[in-house]
């Protein structure tokens, strides 16, 4: 029996992924790696992030989606799987509007809100 748990997301690009993990400041390793879980069951994944436990975190892709596999009953992260997953929805849109913003010739300004973690973004562009 898998311990492993599926978590859908709506993270669809890896590249993006890619930088949102980085911008969070995870390590991770890419394409050929196995999540790591009970009893050294293994399961493949695009992304994956190594815990200081030995058992692991990733991102696989599911035919429509990359969601995250892991074995929760060893989930070693400072926050809760909700709130890790909520840092890395709001980092990931962040990142996809910075690439439209690269694309589409707009000018943006950045505000975090310290108290709540929110980040607030300008974008303008201008028409001649």
């Amino acid at each position: 029996m898998s311990h492993f748990t599926k978590i859908q997301t709506k993270l669809y690009n890896l590249d993006i992924l890619k930088k949102t993990l980085s911008s969070l400041n995870l390590d991770w390793a890419e394409s050929g790696q196995s999540v790591r879980g009970y009893k050294d069951q293994v399961q493949s994944a695009e992304l994956v992030i190594k815990q200081a436990n030995n058992y692991d975190i990733g991102f696989k892709w599911n035919g429509s989606e990359y969601e995250l596999v892991a074995d929760l009953m060893f989930w070693d992260q400072p926050y809760s799987v909700d709130k890790f997953l909520n840092q890395v929805n709001q980092r990931y849109a962040y990142q996809t509007i910075v690439e439209v913003h690269e694309e589409g010739n707009f000018t943006f300004t950045q505000a975090t809100n310290e108290k709540t973690d929110a980040i607030h973004l300008q974008l303008t562009r201008y028409v001649a």
